[in-house]
């Protein structure tokens, strides 16, 4: 069981590169792009929408909203570029440091969003 998932969450983080180079790949539609940078930015983000600490939720949104935009992803991207972007992932290739950063941010902001919105809608009214 715990080698199955190691190889699905291997799988996975093969993909998310995939995705990477798919975004940097100067052929893709901006649109396309744009949702891509949101694929990557939670991918990459050490921050989650859901924190891990809530039980089951937390670890559910790493399984699910990762596979779930990787599998768009995969529907958006044209054939060609999916497949030149899957040889091209063979070779080692991380996704970049600021990635993680803006990543991180964006789901801060998020948070601080909702923060507002419930101190707006309960405790100001």
């Amino acid at each position: 069981m715990i080698e199955k998932i190691k190889l699905k969450a291997k799988q996975l983080k093969k993909q998310v590169v995939i995705v990477y180079l798919a975004y940097m790949h100067k052929d893709l539609e901006w649109y396309k792009k744009a949702f891509l940078l949101l694929i990557l930015l939670y991918a990459a983000s050490p921050i989650d929408l859901i924190p891990d600490f809530i039980p089951v939720l937390g670890l559910l949104d790493d399984m699910i909203l990762i596979p779930l935009g990787v599998v768009i992803a995969i529907k958006i991207i044209p054939k060609n570029i999916w497949e030149e972007c899957k040889l091209n992932a063979e070779s080692d290739i991380s996704i970049d440091s600021k990635y993680k950063k803006i990543g991180t941010v964006f789901i801060a902001l998020i948070w601080l969003i909702i923060l507002i919105l419930l101190i707006k809608t309960f405790i100001l009214n």
